[in-house]
């Protein structure tokens, strides 16, 4: 099969093995000169950071390097990105890493040209619409896990460190202008991350498949989402440098990514909050929580569930769907409660009441009230299914 193509949806995308070897090329091609590689610490230190470096130093452009943001990453990580990117005269940024990565740098290349704080901008009712979008800076995407999809998003989720919530900031110019999707740059992802960031985009397939809200394109493009990682993601946990597999995974990302912008749901809004107080790896909070979630929300996605099982080949609908999920986690190595996760139950409250004020909680397919919250969170701590 051919793996390699040029896409304009939802944003250009040069997708296939070896693309990052067109990094300086896709930066001049955006206009940019001087551009910031943002990253974590952990890929900062590895060759594949010195090999993009040098081409764009090949290339002709004066890039630096960001990388001090946390797997969480906080405002005061995006405030010093911000710091960095106007003390070097950068003209564009590059995020290069997963989630957490691509989240900061987005946020770097939005607040750096802004005059107010991070926070006057958040996604609430007129928030986005504050903000000067001629001086937000271009990004350039480069995503090394398979899981956020934040490559193709115009939203990022920061740590505002006052209150020990995720909040989310949106704008439409925080898409980035294009997306180096290189399946070769996931191979070395280890089993562990594999499979959780796996799961996170199979979390946002399946809450934007259930979210209530009207979008029949999101929805399509959901389900094939989840088809691609039902078939690929445990040959990528498994044999990690099977390159079809893993580009399939990068795919499936960036389509859960794309498909939710129809909405989200309780699986992340409790991840959020757990994440938030637990500092937990997103993808593998969702994975963690999801069957509770989809079992406490049956009675509003039944019929959806039966479909999607027809549709992934699944015999039994909803309670088939559900025994295969639980079967699909064991095999990838999911931990199968949050107290075999390390999370315990002493925040209850706290996490129940900051899930219900997520952003994410509007589009659940059942009304999320705290009780309802907690409940989710109490039996995914336990493992009794309702």
């Amino acid at each position: 099969m051919q793996l390699r193509a040029d896409w304009s949806f939802p944003t250009a995308i040069r997708f296939g093995p070896g693309r990052i070897k067109e990094l300086g090329e896709t930066c001049k091609a955006a206009g940019i000169s001087s551009p910031l590689l943002v990253t974590d610490p952990a890929l900062a230190a590895l060759p594949m950071i010195e090999a993009a470096m040098a081409n764009c130093r090949e290339a002709g452009l004066d890039a630096g390097l960001f990388s001090d943001l946390k797997a969480n990453p906080t405002s005061r990580n995006v405030a010093d990105g911000a710091a960095a990117y106007r003390e070097g005269r950068h003209d564009g940024v590059i995020a290069y890493g997963g989630g957490s990565a691509l989240d900061c740098a987005k946020a770097i290349a939005f607040i750096q040209g802004q005059d107010h704080g991070l926070w006057h901008y958040e996604d609430l009712e007129t928030g986005w619409s504050l903000a000067n979008a001629d001086r937000i800076a271009p990004v350039i995407a480069v995503p090394t896990t398979a899981g956020t999809g934040s490559e193709v998003g115009r939203a990022v989720v920061i740590l505002k460190e006052e209150t020990h919530e995720k909040k989310i900031l949106f704008h439409p110019k925080m898409m980035p202008v294009t997306v180096i999707s290189d399946p070769e740059l996931t191979t070395s992802l280890p089993p562990v991350l594999t499979a959780g960031t796996g799961l996170d985009a199979f979390a946002h397939c399946i809450e934007a498949y259930c979210a209530p809200t009207f979008h029949p394109m999101s929805d399509g493009i959901a389900i094939e989402g989840m088809r691609l990682v039902r078939t690929y993601l445990p040959e990528a946990v498994h044999n990690g440098s099977n390159i079809e597999a893993r580009a399939h995974m990068l795919i499936a990302a960036s389509m859960g990514a794309t498909a939710f912008q129809k909405g989200l749901g309780a699986i992340h809004s409790l991840s959020h909050s757990i994440g938030a107080l637990h500092d937990t790896p997103h993808g593998m909070t969702n994975a963690v929580i999801m069957p509770y979630v989809l079992a406490f929300n049956r009675p509003a996605i039944e019929e959806k569930i039966t479909r999607l099982a027809a549709f992934l080949a699944i015999d039994g609908g909803f309670d088939g769907f559900m025994n295969w999920l639980l079967d699909f986690r064991k095999e990838i190595h999911i931990p199968p409660t949050l107290e075999a996760f390390g999370v315990g139950n002493a925040r209850l409250r706290d996490i129940a009441s900051m899930a219900v004020t997520d952003p994410t909680a509007a589009t659940n397919p059942l009304p999320l009230t705290a009780e309802l919250a907690a409940a989710m969170f109490t039996a995914a701590h336990t493992g009794e299914l309702p």
